[in-house]
């Protein structure tokens, strides 16, 4: 079930940010959301790419973090689409390649083929006094 914590108004058209508790349906509801801002900032054919490297980085969040809960920033940005997903687990992510016969362990490498940029920044200390990281992704359009 997803929970809203911080929802910015539909006013600010460049940029979208909310807080999930995230279970195994939740990408479906994201890649939602994300579509129709690509729709909205006439970035449709960043789709495909975009909403595959969310579906990855929200599995992770439903894989690796103890509550689920995490952040996810949806920018317009001049060269095209960014997205951030926030948690509080620290810790670098790395793409890797997985055994052949392996059921997981592909989703970054998946980032890594469908988007433009990808990275993960540490979070210390951040504004809420927690630890955690941010896993983001750029598409050009």
């Amino acid at each position: 079930m997803n929970h809203t914590t911080d929802l910015y108004p539909t006013e600010l058209a460049s940029s979208y940010r909310m807080g999930f508790t995230v279970g195994e349906h939740s990408a479906g509801h994201m890649r939602r959301i994300l579509r129709m801002f690509l729709t909205r900032w006439g970035l449709d054919p960043l789709a495909d790419a975009g909403t595959l490297a969310l579906t990855e980085l929200v599995a992770n969040v439903v894989r690796h973090v103890p509550d689920r809960r995490c952040t996810v920033l949806i920018l317009r940005e001049p060269y095209g689409l960014r997205v951030e997903v926030t948690d509080d687990v620290p810790g670098a992510v790395y793409a890797k390649a997985a055994e052949p016969l392996a059921e997981s362990g592909r989703g970054l490498a998946l980032v890594e083929a469908v988007a433009d940029r990808w990275g993960c920044q540490d979070r210390r200390d951040g504004r809420d006094g927690r630890d955690g990281k941010t896993v983001w992704f750029e598409c050009d359009g």
